[in-house]
């Protein structure tokens, strides 16, 4: 049960979304997954830039790796786990769930569990969607993830997007119930802005605007709302140097590589004026028993 009576500025939660350029859900349909192995993967060296930029600002977080990142590269996933951050599955093949039957959501669900826990010795108990893809066409996957162990999902958006989001969902952390059992939702950060859901809680968002409208709208939330924010970002977000990828659709580039040179410094700027750990911090830290 949420408490009325929680810190000033509570704990946010800082989330990485752990993929490679190429398998971003906008790219989809130029680039196929058997075509995977055929690009030039950068997602070590960029991961490795994030958890510099992290270990600079003593911060911890959670990371929700994709399985096939993992399989790849399980000493990445050793050293963030050694770093003492949240391990947490993105899927093991970066598919839209609602482009899935309820089988195959599982069986792909299972097989990122397997790779994340051989390699970290761990449990896996948070989980994020590609492409926050847990919608109103799939929410039946909120059920599987209580059936497979997990305790904790970041996949609802609360805001109206082509490919994601339920608007209208509740912007705090909040239970769900299913059949198997209950869930915490966290959801990704909206602020409302003349009354209206404005993301506000990272990736293209966060290039997008300027440092300190982010800065502001998560002052807001904090502040006016005494919730905590949920932050996230994608290793590729801090590496300006990727490849430009032609055969992509317009919008999906513009989306990919907007400001990327910027990102770092204004990820270093936020990492300054707000409290972030784990997504199990914040949620433990917010859910203080009344």
């Amino acid at each position: 049960m949420m408490s009325s009576s929680h810190p000033q500025r509570p704990i946010n939660a800082f989330t990485v979304d752990v993929e490679d350029y190429f398998q971003v859900s906008g790219f989809e349909g130029a680039i196929s997954r058997k075509q995977w192995p055929d690009f030039e993967s950068r997602v070590v060296t960029s991961t490795h830039r994030i958890l510099s930029i992290m270990k600079q600002a003593d911060v911890c977080g959670t990371f929700f790796v994709l399985g096939w990142v993992a399989d790849r590269f399980p000493d990445l996933v050793r050293c963030i786990a050694d770093a003492g951050h949240e391990i947490g599955s993105h899927s093991y093949w970066h598919r839209l769930v609602y482009e899935q039957t309820p089988a195959q959501f599982r069986a792909d669900l299972r097989r990122s569990i397997d790779v994340l826990q051989n390699i970290t010795g761990r449990p896996v108990t948070a989980y994020r969607a590609p492409s926050f893809s847990i919608t109103r066409r799939s929410l039946w996957a909120l059920e599987i993830l209580v059936e497979e162990g997990f305790k904790s999902d970041s996949s609802i958006f609360p805001v109206y997007h082509d490919r994601y989001g339920i608007p209208g969902a509740q912007r705090q952390p909040h239970l769900l119930k299913t059949n198997a059992g209950e869930i915490m939702e966290f959801p990704p950060t909206v602020a409302k802005v003349v009354g209206l859901n404005v993301p506000s809680g990272g990736g293209g968002y966060f290039r997008l605007f300027p440092g300190w409208f982010t800065r502001w709208c998560l002052g807001q939330v904090q502040e006016q709302e005494r919730r905590p924010a949920m932050f996230y970002i994608h290793p590729w977000e801090v590496d300006p140097g990727q490849p430009r990828l032609s055969a992509a659709g317009r919008m999906s580039r513009f989306r990919h590589y907007v400001n990327l040179s910027t990102t770092e410094q204004k990820l270093k700027d936020l990492l300054k004026r707000f409290e972030f750990g784990s997504m199990s911090d914040a949620l433990a830290a917010y859910q203080v028993a009344p």
